[in-house]
């Protein structure tokens, strides 16, 4: 048997071998999802920000239908305020999935983070787009008093 034939025995023995554990979703280019790609973002963004006690990291979560925002001090690993669109009374609120109610959040976790004695942040997009909801809960924080 020549080299050649040996070589095409043994690849067509491993893919036997393996074809046993592999199943047609291994072979497949999946499609990575929008929430995938923010997480990576979200690391990469991760690596370079850190919050500290003199100046936390000010971390923004939007689902579909709620704003969620923390003031964290990474180096304790503790959540010093939040603030989301989900508090409050059922009949009081709404939606959160809107710009008018990320405002109000910024607002709000403004005025707690004031109350704690922080004044300066980290501010941490999340991995989301610098616009629309996100953007306008940073601009009511600024307004509000928090420096970033």
């Amino acid at each position: 048997m020549s080299l050649a034939g040996v070589i095409l025995s043994e690849a067509k023995d491993l893919w036997n071998f393996l074809s046993c554990w592999l199943t047609e979703d291994d072979f497949m280019l999946t499609k990575i999802s929008k929430n995938q790609k923010r997480g990576f973002s979200h690391d990469r963004i991760r690596k370079k920000l850190q919050g500290t006690p003199e100046r936390p990291r000010l971390n923004v979560y939007r689902s579909l239908n709620h704003i969620y925002v923390q003031v964290i001090d990474d180096l304790t690993g503790k959540t010093l305020v939040s603030a989301s669109s989900a508090e409050g009374q059922k009949q009081e609120k709404r939606t959160g999935g809107n710009v008018a109610a990320a405002k109000a959040v910024g607002k709000v976790i403004a005025e707690r983070a004031k109350s704690k004695g922080v004044t300066k942040v980290v501010f941490d997009r999340g991995g989301y787009i610098y616009h629309g909801r996100v953007k306008a809960l940073a601009d009511a924080a600024r307004e509000a008093g928090l420096q970033f």
